[in-house]
């Protein structure tokens, strides 16, 4: 099973859980004057116990297939060129950076800024005027580079952790040791 089959799996196992659980609540009970749905009331509260054990079963399919995608986002190492360079990370690593450690960097540069601070004159106490400049502790055009950069690493990240989502098989069981 390939990793997008996987989750795809997944999200499908959750709208079957959610389903059991709608048939759960609307046949749970009843007044003594209706007659049980399911013919029999040992036939009604066979059919709901059977609906609770389904459900028991598909979320345990569903933790074993998210555990399954999470070693094998560990265990994947995926190359991305980021600003010129190739970095390889783990996809977890790469489901990280975009989820917000990539738009927390650009923040971080983003912050770099002249504070609306100017050049201009400053009165001393003697009563003349002396110029003054802005002192920068960074450099605006590298600033502006990473904050580029930072803002679309996102996009770059999802381009390609689709395509190894589509190829990636998943690792089901862990490494013998």
């Amino acid at each position: 099973m390939k990793l997008i089959e996987a989750m795809k799996r997944i999200k499908a196992l959750r709208m079957k859980v959610d389903d059991l659980g709608g048939k759960i609540a609307m046949n749970c009970a009843d007044l003594s004057h209706e007659n049980p749905v399911y013919g029999t009331e040992e036939k009604h509260r066979a059919q709901v116990q059977e609906w609770i054990d389904s459900a028991r079963d598909t979320l345990k399919e569903i933790l074993r297939l998210r555990v399954a995608v999470q070693r094998t986002n560990i265990a994947t190492p995926v190359a991305i060129e980021v600003g010129g360079v190739t970095v390889t990370k783990s996809i977890a690593e790469w489901i990280h950076r975009r989820k917000d450690l990539a738009a927390l960097e650009q923040q971080i540069w983003a912050r770099l800024t002249d504070k609306n601070l100017k050049d201009g004159w400053w009165p001393t106490t003697a009563g003349e005027k002396i110029p003054v400049k802005v002192r920068r502790y960074f450099d605006p055009a590298v600033r502006d580079k990473q904050v580029e950069l930072f803002r679309n690493e996102p996009m770059q990240i999802d381009s390609i952790l689709e395509t190894v989502n589509a190829v990636t098989d998943l690792i089901e069981e862990p490494a013998a040791a």
